[in-house]
């Protein structure tokens, strides 16, 4: 029987990944967005504001699983307003999605809801799992990082929705061919600029896309798993063993460093923080593999080998059948 997957804040990267996987199967998507589209992939989207009941609370009523995956970015400068509209966005939809849960006749089994890897202390030393530390002694530069995160799990467990099992997705960073991270660490290399980060030290906690779709997956048909849980790969790696992987995979012969002062002057240019960068976050998915769930890809080279393969593959389709380009093969 097909099942009613709503994704709530779904039009992005991930949201666009998890629709492809439920489509395949057959699955009715309903995305909520601030801006609906007509789609051609079978998926109907569906107009919300992410703070106030509306006509898309309907659709929750009788739908087999939510999974919010809402949020402004947290890729900009953290000036005031901008720190208030990223909690907001986190702490607004999750609270309605929770009034629109509470007043289902038929509520949702499961309700899986984002949350961040970010959430953990930083540290070099001890891996963390859902037990760790979460913040209990942040540093001045993550100290708004982790409230995010604490307010939008509290907004979770707050919701009074007792027929409805809940799961806070503590996200790492998801490395997929066609989104994310992943192409712009990719040009970066190939234009010589693949260097380690700062000192380089800073584990970066990562997971491949497809097996952040499988543990999804595993999340709503495993009945016994709720609160948080971490969606990272077994193996994080320091950021200068990372940079040197992407180099030898895409056969970079060298990369630049970039040094802690460095990026404090590019993060201001670019209108973001360089804590994103800096942060060491060295978690690892103890529910995950508890509740016996198999990494396909748990190692970062094999990981970046398949991306890379993926992105090649695209490229050829892409490419095929259009005229050569004399001027970009000459002049690159």
């Amino acid at each position: 029987m097909n099942k009613r997957i709503i994704l709530a804040g779904g039009s992005g990267f991930l949201g666009n990944a998890l629709a492809r996987r439920f489509l395949s199967k057959q699955d009715e998507v309903v995305v909520l967005t601030r801006t609906p589209r007509e789609r051609t992939d079978g998926a109907q989207e569906v107009a919300w504001d992410a703070k106030s009941m509306g006509a898309w609370a309907d659709l929750v009523d009788g739908a087999h699983a939510v999974i919010n995956l809402t949020g402004r970015s947290v890729d900009c400068r953290y000036t005031e307003k901008n720190r208030r509209d990223i909690i907001a966005s986190r702490v607004d939809s999750t609270r309605v999605l929770g009034e629109a849960i509470a007043r289902c006749a038929a509520p949702p089994r499961v309700w899986l809801n984002s949350s961040s890897a970010t959430i953990y202390k930083h540290t070099f030393d001890t891996p963390m799992d859902e037990a760790g530390a979460t913040g209990a002694t942040p540093e001045a530069n993550d100290e708004f990082s982790i409230e995010v995160i604490r307010q939008w799990e509290r907004a979770l467990n707050e919701a009074r929705t007792p027929a409805t099992r809940k799961v806070a997705l503590r996200i790492s960073l998801v490395l997929g061919a066609e989104g994310g991270v992943f192409p712009v660490l990719r040009r970066l290399v190939r234009l010589g600029l693949g260097g380690r980060m700062g000192s380089g030290r800073q584990y970066v906690s990562w997971i491949h896309l497809e097996d952040f779709l499988g543990a999804v997956e595993w999340l709503l048909a495993k009945d016994d798993l709720s609160g948080p849980v971490n969606l990272a790969a077994p193996n994080p790696v320091p950021n200068a063993e990372m940079m040197k992987m992407f180099r030898q995979v895409f056969a970079a012969p060298f990369g630049l460093p970039a040094a802690e002062w460095m990026l404090e002057i590019g993060a201001v240019f670019l209108r973001t923080e360089t804590e994103l960068i800096l942060k060491s976050r060295r978690v690892v998915p103890g529910q995950l593999l508890a509740s016996g769930f198999r990494f396909q890809l748990p190692g970062m080279r094999a990981a970046l080998s398949d991306l890379g393969r993926q992105a090649a593959r695209r490229s050829r389709r892409h490419t095929a059948g259009r005229p050569v380009n004399l001027r970009a093969i000459c002049c690159g």
